[in-house]
């Protein structure tokens, strides 16, 4: 008979060995208690934000009067945002593409850049990745072949004005027509910004509450806009409210990019908040890891801690994040943040936006350049969500290449080759 190791009295209840190990369990404790041994999860008291030292510079040069409880105000961000060329040119030189840009264009996208933002810009480098995202050029109004101010047909599906009804079970709310900041790309440019859509009104929320209430097969809601967490606490409660007392809404999402420009406005009253009207999903827009700040890494904790499943949605764009490397870091990044990467999109052919488009093919390459490289939740489906309302269509890199008699051919991402049987398939006919 083999002696045990361990006395009876050494096992817990559970059937744990701890006295061998109860000296170092004890120590790891300790380290636990006085450590935060997660160097991604930041303190998450309403105090505010943990800063990176590249925004307390910015604040000290840009804004020296203002306290950093003023900056920590989600409020004091939106007052003082960045919408003119004067005030752009008080922080960052200005490229003549970009100065003639934004004071000759008085009818496109407006310009605004919440402060906290502008502090990740390079002042002096008109073709960093997060500069030309929100800074405008005179790109913005060459117009190519293909290109519409309504792409994907959203105005075509609107029973109500504010709602899109393309696929059966879901409908796309749009609460809103203001952003913290506007991403030079935007899909919606045609509605965001403009002073008619800024300010929600009661009317329009009533009309689309009926029309989801009347509507039985709609199961799933995404708010968004604009920018749905621009609003205050109570009225995106009252949305929330509203939308739970619906019995056949099994699922509310919300779509937003303010962890990223906005992180301040993800406070702990807001996240008690959310909480309360779970199944609560929120997808955010990620741009590039330049975005993955210490603020935006809390900001996605509080989220995270909240109970929010939380999924990113990044569009491919031209010099900015279209390549392999820079798409992994993201990923990871995200990945760590406790966001599932969703969907990488391919531009949206709105007009004006050539000079961001990428061909079809440099998508594959990244999803290829990804899928086995990288853990599988950090892969992302790649889709174009196809104009005149089509929806999301996901494109794959060719896995599949061909048969021999019963086996199916298939290639993976060291392109290898393999057989799997398959005698009755039929993929291939």
């Amino acid at each position: 008979m083999t002696e045990s190791l361990c006395s009876s009295e050494d096992f817990d209840p559970l059937g744990t060995q701890v006295a061998p190990f109860k000296q170092e369990v004890n120590q790891t404790a300790s380290k636990i208690k006085n450590n935060n041994i997660n160097p991604f999860i930041k303190s998450t008291t309403d105090h505010g934000l943990p800063e990176s030292p590249g925004t307390i510079d910015f604040r000290q040069r840009f804004f020296p009067r203002t306290t950093p409880a003023q900056w920590q105000n989600w409020k004091w961000q939106l007052r003082n945002r960045i919408t003119t060329a004067a005030a752009l040119e008080r922080i960052i030189r200005l490229s003549e593409e970009e100065r003639k840009a934004i004071r000759n264009d008085r009818h496109g996208l407006p310009v605004a850049i919440t402060p906290y933002y502008m502090s990740l810009l390079n002042l002096h480098n008109p073709s960093q990745a997060l500069r030309r995202t929100v800074v405008p050029t005179t790109a913005e109004h060459l117009h190519s072949p293909g290109e519409s101010d309504d792409p994907l047909g959203e105005e075509n599906n609107s029973p109500v004005p504010g709602l899109v009804h393309r696929y059966p079970d879901r409908v796309l709310f749009l609460v809103t027509g203001y952003c913290s900041t506007y991403c030079r790309y935007c899909t919606r440019s045609r509605m965001v910004g403009r002073k008619e859509n800024a300010e929600p009104t009661m009317s329009r929320w009533t009309k689309a509450l009926d029309y989801i209430r009347s509507t039985p097969s709609v199961r799933d809601v995404l708010l968004s806009g604009g920018d749905p967490l621009t609003l205050s606490d109570q009225m995106i409660e009252h949305l929330l409210f509203k939308l739970r007392q619906i019995p056949h809404v099994e699922i509310i999402r919300i779509g937003t990019k303010v962890p990223m420009v906005l992180p301040q406005r993800i406070t702990l009253s807001l996240t008690r908040m959310l909480r309360r009207y779970h199944p609560l999903w929120i997808s955010v827009h990620a741009t590039h890891p330049d975005e993955l700040t210490s603020e935006a890494m809390t900001a996605y904790t509080r989220l995270a801690d909240a109970g929010i499943p939380l999924g990113s949605q990044t569009v491919l764009l031209s010099g900015i994040n279209d390549d392999i490397a820079t798409m992994r870091k993201l990923m990871h990044g995200l990945m760590r943040a406790r966001v599932r990467p969703y969907y990488l999109y391919q531009c949206d052919p709105i007009t004006g936006s050539g000079h961001f488009r990428t061909p079809v093919k440099k998508g594959l390459e990244i999803i290829r350049g990804l899928r086995g490289y990288t853990t599988g939740y950090a892969v992302p489906t790649y889709v174009i969500d196809a104009p005149g309302g089509g929806g999301k269509i996901p494109l794959t890199p060719d896995y599949v290449i061909g048969s021999d008699g019963d086996n199916l051919l298939l290639k993976n991402y060291t392109g290898n080759t393999y057989r799997y049987p398959d005698p009755d398939g039929s993929i291939l006919s």
